[in-house]
C-alpha cells in the first residue's frame, strides 16, 4: 500500500487495516479514552485508535502491519489489571479482544476446555456448570482468560487448584510479526521441547496476542462448606493460618482480613451480623466426611490461637453472599475514604514468614497516618493493602513510600513484590532487586529475539 502524502506509520496501519476490519478499527475519543488505562493510578494515555479483532487471522494481519511499521500494540481484555498493564504509554493500537467470546470445545471426559482469550472466568463456569465441571481460578474481578493467562492471575482458589501457571495446558500466540504458533497441547505432561506455555503465560502481552487458550477443568466437589471465624487480634488469625497450612490441611479457600477491611466489608456487603475484627474465610471441598473432617481440624486450630468460633454457611446462597463480599473487598475499600484514589499491593513471602510480613505491614500503615486495609489469599502467602490516596498535595507519594516499604519487607522475606497482579507499570523498579541484572538479562533478550522491533505492549515489564 503507498502511503499517502505526511500520513504517520499509524496512519498507514489503521487505513490498511482498515480494510479487513472496517469500522472494527476506530479512532472514537470516547473509546479511545475508555482503553486509556485499567483500574489503577497510572496516569492514562490514549491510543491512536482500537481495534476489536475477532479471530486468530485478523491479529495476525493486524500484528503484521504494526510490525511492518513500527507501530506499538497493547491487547486489552476488559480493563481490570492494576498495575497499568493496558495503558498504551507509547500510543499506538489498543487491540480489543472483548468479541473473541466463544468456547471452542469441551472434553468433558478429559475435564479440559478451549476457549477464546476474551471470554471471562464466570462465563465460563456458567457454560460448564450442567458438565459438572469447573474452571477454579478466580481473580476478585471478572475479568478476560487472556488477561489471565497474561498476568498468570491466581484468587482465593489458588491454595487447593493453582494459579493459571497450573491451569493452562496450551495456547494459540501471535508473534509480534504475524506468525501463529501453538504451545502444548492437550495432555497432562510432556517432555519434548521448550515449555512455551509458561514462558507466554505471565509475560504481560510482552511476547505475543494469545487468541486460544487451553485449560484443565476440575470436577464440582460433592460437598463444599464455608465458614468464618473471628478473632481479637491479627496476630493471633495469621498464626492459625501458618498452623492450619503446615498441618497439611487441603482447604480450598483460606482468606484474611484485617479489622480495617473487615468494617469496609460489613458497610459495603451488609454483612450487619458480622463484627469488624480481623477475619479467615474458610471455603471446604471434597466428599461430605472429608469436608467435615477438614473443617473440624481446621476448626480446632483456630481455637488453639483464641478464635471466636466458626459461623458456618453450607447452603450455596449464603456462601456465595459471603465470597461475593470478600471479592468486593477492593471496592468496599475505596467506599470507606470517597474521593481517594487506592494503590494495590500484591506482597507474597513464603507461608513461615507471613506472621512477620502482615504484622510489620500493619505496623508500617499505622507510622504513615493512611488509611490501608488488609486483605489476602494467606493460605498461600499472598496479601493485599489497598492503600488509600488522599487528595492532597503529596498525598501520592505518601502512598507510594508505604508502597516500598511493604515490598521491600516482602522480598528481604525471601518473597515477591507480586504474587499476581504482575509487573506493568506499577512493579518495574522492583524487578532487578526481585531476580537479579542476569536474570532481567536474559529476560530482555528473550523479549527482543520474539519482538526485536519493540512493538508489543512496550514500556512494561522493563524500566527502559
Amino acid at each position: 500500500m503507498t502511503r499517502p502524502p505526511n500520513s504517520s506509520p499509524v496512519d498507514t496501519v489503521i487505513a490498511a487495516a482498515a480494510q479487513f476490519l472496517g469500522e472494527r478499527i476506530t479512532t472514537s475519543t470516547g473509546l479511545r479514552d475508555h482503553h486509556s488505562h485499567g483500574q489503577d493510578t497510572q496516569t492514562p494515555v490514549m491510543p491512536d485508535a482500537v481495534a476489536f479483532i475477532e479471530t486468530t487471522e485478523e491479529a495476525a494481519r493486524l500484528l503484521a502491519l504494526c510490525n511492518q511499521h513500527g507501530v506499538p500494540v497493547v491487547p486489552y481484555g476488559t480493563g481490570t489489571s492494576l498495575e497499568g498493564h493496558v495503558t498504551p504509554v507509547r500510543g499506538g493500537i489498543s487491540v480489543d479482544m472483548s468479541r473473541m467470546t466463544a468456547v471452542l470445545e469441551v472434553n468433558q471426559a478429559d475435564m479440559d476446555c478451549r476457549v477464546q482469550p476474551g471470554l471471562t472466568h464466570r462465563s465460563l463456569n456458567a457454560h460448564l456448570r450442567d458438565q459438572g465441571l469447573f474452571f477454579p481460578v478466580d481473580p476478585g474481578a471478572d475479568a478476560s482468560l487472556g488477561g489471565m493467562c497474561a498476568t498468570r492471575a491466581s484468587g482465593t482458589n489458588a491454595v487447593r487448584y493453582g494459579t493459571m501457571r497450573e491451569n493452562v495446558m496450551g495456547l494459540t500466540v501471535v508473534l509480534a510479526d504475524g506468525r501463529v504458533i501453538s504451545t502444548g497441547g492437550r495432555v497432562r505432561k510432556s517432555s519434548t521441547g521448550y515449555d512455551l506455555t509458561r514462558l507466554f503465560v505471565g509475560s504481560e502481552g510482552t511476547l505475543g496476542i494469545i487468541t486460544e487458550i487451553q485449560l484443565r477443568l476440575h470436577g464440582i466437589p460433592e460437598a463444599a462448606s464455608a465458614a468464618i471465624c473471628q478473632f481479637d487480634t491479627l496476630g493471633d488469625a495469621v498464626e492459625s493460618v501458618i498452623a492450619i497450612m503446615q498441618a497439611g490441611i487441603p482447604v480450598a479457600r483460606i482468606e484474611l482480613l484485617d479489622d480495617v477491611q473487615m468494617g469496609a466489608c460489613i458497610a459495603y456487603s451488609k454483612l450487619d451480623e458480622m463484627k469488624p475484627a480481623p477475619t479467615l474465610f474458610f471455603e471446604f471441598h471434597g466428599t461430605h466426611a472429608g469436608v467435615a473432617e477438614q473443617a473440624k481440624q481446621a476448626e480446632e486450630i483456630t481455637e488453639a490461637y483464641n478464635a471466636r468460633g466458626f459461623r458456618w454457611a453450607t447452603e450455596a446462597e449464603e456462601r456465595n453472599r459471603l465470597w461475593r463480599a470478600r471479592h468486593d473487598a477492593y471496592w468496599a475499600g475505596l467506599a470507606l475514604k470517597p474521593g481517594h484514589q487506592g494503590i494495590a499491593t500484591d506482597a507474597i513471602v513464603p507461608i513461615s514468614r507471613l506472621a512477620e510480613a502482615v504484622l510489620g505491614t500493619q505496623a508500617d500503615i499505622r507510622d504513615s497516618g493512611l488509611t490501608a486495609p488488609i486483605v489476602g489469599h494467606v493460605g498461600d502467602g499472598n496479601f493485599h493493602t489497598v492503600i488509600l490516596v488522599p487528595p492532597e498535595p503529596g498525598g501520592l507519594e505518601r502512598a507510594w513510600e508505604l508502597d516500598k516499604k511493604i515490598v521491600g519487607r516482602a522480598l528481604a522475606l525471601g518473597g515477591s513484590c507480586s504474587g499476581e497482579h504482575g509487573v506493568g507499570l506499577g512493579k518495574r523498579e522492583f524487578l532487578e532487586l526481585e531476580h537479579g541484572a542476569e536474570t532481567l538479562a536474559v529476560m530482555r533478550s528473550l523479549k527482543a529475539t520474539l519482538d526485536p522491533k519493540g512493538i508489543l505492549n512496550p514500556g512494561k515489564m522493563f524500566l527502559n
